[in-house]
């Protein structure tokens, strides 16, 4: 497996940085293998206009192009904001397809997913990667869709696109020019590709749990029988009012069925209805669930991240030596609380993999990880959430 390395700026355009081989656990160099699968992830402005797209298609002609906009780029310890990232990967002994489809409203995500699983369903389907749009999409219905297609056995990882604290547009490429209201998903096939996965939040609760009297889909209306916004109004001062949707960001939501307290869910907003009082979360809200506000600290989150580390680790632990590409989808709330302490949690991630384990991603709208707890695949907001790839040959 090689992982070639490369970052965009507008000051220096594009860089190579290095470029690993990896057989078997060891390095190697020359291989003139073609690349098979090309992922990025950059801001918003630097991606609309399609430029960068066609750079790197021409780069990499016979690869599959695949990747989003974001609310910041992770490269190694580095977070940079108006960057491009990109892992270009070839495969030795994996297949790799590519699905992509339309999501033109909420409504239509299970639909969305379950085209993208009859896409990518096959017996030798080893796992699922999904970049979607961050703003269109109700990422808990995507995920049903796909998995009521290829089963709960296929892991399925990913993460909705990003804006930043903008919320105003989120855009992905699947070998087009990243454009809103699309889905991209990657199927590996195989006996030698090992996916390892992990998410975790470290977020704390506070305040009184209160049951979801009313919603519908990823919309919250009401908590205990009260407007799901006068609740958030309540812990926020006057400017973290002004500044909603994204400063409700610092103060998520966890979810879960009274009936299975362990699978706890956790929720981001997305946006706010003011006339109606209403919120609307990335995934869905379900009524007679409990919620609970939460908020976290650097420790907290950063310990998290490592665990979500510790989870992939132990997913591929019997092929896994250290080499391969360790993808990291983080919310965009843990990056708008932790501020300059950001890269704490991306170097708690890169500690316990160590160096030669290369790290890409971003910083998101919601993340997509099978749950640590039930093993079945969810969306979740406020994690971070790691995906393993590497290969075993021989």
């Amino acid at each position: 497996m090689r992982i070639d390395e490369l970052s965009w700026s507008e000051t220096k355009g594009w860089s190579r940085h290095n470029a690993s081989v990896v057989r078997n656990g060891h390095a190697h160099n020359g291989d003139a293998r073609k690349t098979d699968l090309v992922l990025y992830f950059g801001a918003r402005e630097p991606l609309a206009n399609g430029m960068r797209y066609q750079e790197l298609r021409a780069m990499f002609p016979d690869a599959h192009v695949v990747g989003c906009s974001t609310g910041g780029q992770i490269h190694n310890d580095d977070i940079s904001d108006n960057e491009i990232s990109v892992a270009a990967l070839s495969f030795e002994a994996t297949e790799i397809r590519l699905s992509r489809e339309p999501a033109h409203a909420p409504e239509q995500s299970r639909k969305c997913g379950e085209a993208i699983g009859k896409t990518l369903a096959a017996s030798d389907l080893a796992g699922i990667f999904v970049l979607s749009d961050g703003l269109n999409v109700n990422g808990s219905e995507l995920v049903a869709g796909i998995m009521s297609v290829v089963g709960q056995s296929v892991p399925v990882t990913g993460g909705l696109a990003g804006d930043g604290a903008q919320f105003k547009e989120t855009l992905v490429g699947a070998d087009c020019v990243p454009r809103n209201h699309l889905v991209a998903a990657v199927g590996f096939y195989g006996p030698a590709i090992r996916i390892g996965h992990g998410s975790a939040g470290g977020w704390d609760e506070f305040g009184p749990r209160r049951s979801i009297t009313r919603s519908s889909g990823h919309v919250l209306h009401e908590l205990d029988g009260s407007p799901a916004l006068d609740l958030y109004e309540r812990y926020l001062g006057e400017e973290e009012v002004k500044g909603l949707p994204g400063s409700a960001l610092l103060f998520p939501l966890r979810i879960y069925d009274p009936q299975r307290p362990k699978h706890d869910l956790v929720r981001t907003v997305l946006a706010v209805d003011r006339d109606a009082r209403s919120m609307t979360f990335a995934g869905d809200m379900p009524a007679g669930w409990v919620a609970q506000l939460m908020r976290g600290n650097f420790d907290r989150l950063a310990a998290g991240a490592a665990d979500a580390a510790r989870q992939a680790s132990r997913t591929i632990a019997k092929n896994f030596e250290g080499d391969g590409l360790a993808v990291l989808v983080s919310c965009i709330g843990r990056r708008l609380l932790m501020g300059q302490h950001t890269t704490g949690e991306v170097e708690a991630v890169g500690a316990e993999f160590g160096p030669r384990m290369t790290r890409l991603g971003f910083y998101s709208y919601g993340e997509i990880s099978p749950h640590a707890v039930s093993g079945v695949c969810e969306l979740h907001n406020q994690t971070m959430t790691v995906t393993a790839i590497t290969e075993a040959i021989g």
